[in-house]
């Protein structure tokens, strides 16, 4: 994805990530987004299972967080179902 893409996708990427219920997106640098949830290391098992690990982390030093990384529009498409899902 060129670097205007990326931008752009990760805007509506952060705007559906907004509408879930449980999932707070925090504004963030580069081509992922932090965002706020209960039970962070559960989130991230169970979104991992899903998809490759790089696409979830728990950041060591901010409490109650995860990282997502924004991919291209199918893949984050289907992260918010799944991340819907952990969050539920």
């Amino acid at each position: 994805m060129e670097f205007q893409t990326v931008g752009q996708e990760k805007d509506r990427f952060y705007s559906r990530l907004s509408m879930i219920p449980g999932i707070r997106p925090m504004p963030s640098v580069g081509d992922w987004i932090l965002l706020q949830v209960a039970r962070p290391a559960e989130v991230a098992r169970r979104v991992a299972r899903k998809f490759d690990a790089t696409i979830i982390s728990v950041p060591r030093h901010v409490d109650g967080a995860v990282r997502v990384t924004v991919r291209d529009p199918k893949t984050n498409e289907r992260l918010l179902r799944t991340l819907r899902e952990a969050v539920a």
